[in-house]
C-alpha cells in the first residue's frame, strides 16, 4: 500500500493551483507544486542543477566543460582560486531560470521553499562541505538589513540547519562596513575592494578550531566570502567552507 500523505500533498498541490493561481517566475505557466516556490516544475528541469558528477573546481567550484572520470575529480583545479583563503566553495547550480528566480525572489520574501532547502542539503552533504561544524550566514550591514527587512542568507541558514542538525550562528561575524550594491559591469578588483574589511568576528571563542560553513544567496567573483573567509581564520577557524545557491 502507497503511503497516503504523497497523495494528499498532491490533492492540496492541485486545489492550491486551482483556487490560488500562481504564475512562473521564468516563463509565466502556473506553478503546481507550493515546494517548487516561485517557478515551474518544467522550468526547475531546465535549470543546470550540479551533481557530484559534474567537473568542479575542488577549491571555489567553478563549473568546467571537461568530461573528467569520477577517479580525477578532486584533481580539477581552476588554477585562478589558489590563493582565495576559504577552503571549498560550492553552488547548488548555474544562476539562470528557476535559480535565478528563486535568489531574486528571497530578496523579496524572507521564504525558503522545500526545493531550495533540498538543493542546500544535497549540496552540503557531499565532500568536502560535509564536515563542516557550525553554519554561519554572511551578514548583511545593520543599516542594510534595516532596509530589507531581513538577511537572506540568515533565511537559508536556518532553514540548512534544521535539515543538518548543524547549529546556525547568526551573531559571531558582523558586517561593520556599510558598501554600496554591487553594481553590474563591476570586475573583480572594484568588488573585492569594496568589501576589504568589511566583516569583524565578534565572538572568536565561538569560531576557534570549527569547521566554518559560510552562506550566501549568490556565489559571483566571490570577494565577499573570500573577505569574510578571511576574518574567520584569523579568528581560529580551522576551515572555512562556502555554499551558495548558485553562481554565474
Amino acid at each position: 500500500m502507497k503511503p497516503i500523505y504523497p497523495f494528499i500533498d498532491s490533492l492540496y498541490d492541485a486545489a492550491l493551483a486551482l483556487l490560488y493561481p500562481q504564475a512562473c517566475a521564468v516563463c509565466g505557466a502556473s506553478v503546481e507544486a507550493r515546494d517548487d516556490g516561485v517557478a515551474c516544475a518544467a522550468c526547475w528541469r531546465e535549470t543546470r542543477i550540479f551533481t557530484e558528477q559534474d567537473a568542479l573546481c575542488w577549491k571555489c567550484g567553478a563549473h568546467s566543460v571537461a568530461r573528467i572520470g569520477a577517479e580525477k575529480l578532486m584533481d580539477v583545479r581552476c588554477r585562478r582560486c589558489e590563493q582565495e583563503p576559504y577552503d571549498a566553495a560550492r553552488a547548488c547550480g548555474m544562476y539562470e531560470k528557476a535559480l535565478r528566480a528563486s535568489v531574486l525572489a528571497l530578496k523579496q520574501e524572507p521564504h525558503t521553499s522545500s526545493r531550495l532547502a533540498r538543493l542546500l542539503y544535497e549540496t552540503q552533504r557531499r565532500e568536502p562541505l560535509r564536515s563542516a561544524t557550525h553554519i554561519i550566514p554572511v551578514p548583511l550591514h545593520p543599516e542594510r538589513e534595516r532596509e530589507r527587512g531581513f538577511n537572506q542568507a540568515a533565511i537559508l541558514g536556518r532553514s540548512l540547519a534544521r535539515l543538518t542538525g548543524l547549529p546556525c550562528d547568526e551573531w559571531s561575524l558582523a558586517r561593520t562596513l556599510y558598501t554600496e550594491r554591487h553594481r553590474a559591469g563591476m570586475d573583480a578588483l572594484a568588488r573585492r575592494e569594496s568589501v576589504d574589511k568589511a566583516f569583524r568576528v565578534e565572538r572568536p571563542r565561538l569560531i576557534e578550531n570549527e569547521r566554518i560553513l559560510l552562506l550566501d544567496d549568490v556565489f559571483t567573483t566571490g570577494a565577499t566570502v573570500s573577505t569574510a573567509a578571511s576574518a574567520l581564520k584569523a579568528a581560529g577557524a580551522q576551515a572555512v567552507f562556502v555554499l551558495t545557491l548558485a553562481r554565474p
